[in-house]
């Protein structure tokens, strides 16, 4: 199926997503196919799989994907970042994964590899997203024209970043050139959007107001985290630059114990995703960081899926 099918008409429920990343460690490869499963069980509408920095994570993103293709019946969305690699480079790795059965694609711009201050970007490689989708649709004309999955086209989705600014007046900042890149990817053949991090439903529906005021007609999909751990709500902050309310961290890390911090979390993420769907999201995609039990307990907080049984 094409994930971008599940936006063309209005729905009765908002739909349900979540992130994976590949296993870094022996641990999490052995951990991984149990998270798929229980995740699975809820029956989501897709599942999406990191690609790491410069395509360090091509083999066992590509064995995830593999995994969830042939153990669920959940569409798998493939991220591709165009950093580093030519474009020589990321025709090979697209038709791959269209070969294995891959219809769904994140294009991302992507980001520079951690601690190497001398890192230069491949000067055959692409500078934007918009180019990558460019590249996307070009392949999928290739591979595809003239088969029985023609009927199945590529669904490509890319990334939006509502950020955590604010004005004098306290009203969110939405800043120019997020959206004029929106826009580029949007002409360039993009169907959905899914925006990265923040904290303040605000914040969502101002971008996308401000989005549409500009011409963005593509749906756009909040992302979503659990905010049941503070440490990794600080790591977000440092690596995002989108600053985590202050409040909600007194607030976490004012509870009486983990119990109690998780449950505050719960409440914080369950207002969050009620703030966001008042706002007029189409659905949630929910980043797990790899684990199921915060990702199906907010679920289950904000009203959208059954408790499940084994809890964090």
């Amino acid at each position: 199926m094409s994930t971008a099918s599940l936006f063309s008409v209005p729905a009765a429920s908002p739909t349900i997503s979540f992130e994976l990343y590949p296993p870094r460690t022996p641990k999490g490869a052995q951990s991984l196919p149990a998270t798929v499963a229980r995740l699975a069980s809820v029956r989501p509408d897709f599942f999406s799989v990191t690609y790491g920095a410069s395509g360090r994570t091509r083999e066992t993103s590509g064995a995830l994907l593999a995994h969830i293709i042939e153990r669920t019946d959940v569409a798998p969305i493939a991220h591709l970042t165009c950093v580093g690699a030519s474009e020589a480079e990321l025709d090979e790795v697209v038709t791959d994964l269209i070969r294995i059965g891959v219809r769904d694609f994140l294009a991302l711009r992507g980001d520079p590899p951690e601690g190497e201050p001398d890192w230069r970007p491949h000067p055959e490689g692409f500078t934007s997203a918009s180019e990558l989708v460019h590249l996307l649709r070009r392949v999928e004309a290739r591979e595809l024209a003239g088969t029985a999955d023609t009927a199945s086209p590529l669904s490509i989705s890319v990334a939006a970043y509502p950020g955590g600014s604010y004005d004098a007046a306290g009203s969110p900042v939405v800043e120019p050139h997020t959206i004029q890149a929106l826009l580029a990817k949007q002409n360039a053949g993009a169907d959905y959007a899914i925006t990265q991090v923040f904290f303040d439903p605000a914040c969502y529906g101002t971008f996308v107001q401000t989005a549409r005021e500009a011409g963005v007609h593509i749906p756009i999909v909040p992302g979503i985290i659990p905010l049941t751990d503070p440490r990794r709500l600080r790591r977000l902050e440092s690596l995002t630059g989108v600053p985590v309310p202050p409040t909600l961290l007194q607030h976490l890390e004012g509870a009486a114990d983990p119990d109690d911090q998780y449950a505050r979390g719960l409440a914080a993420g369950a207002d969050l995703v009620h703030g966001v769907l008042e706002a007029g999201a189409p659905g949630l995609h929910v980043y797990t960081f790899n684990s199921s039990g915060p990702a199906l307990d907010l679920l289950a907080a904000a009203g959208l899926r059954p408790a499940p049984a084994e809890q964090h």
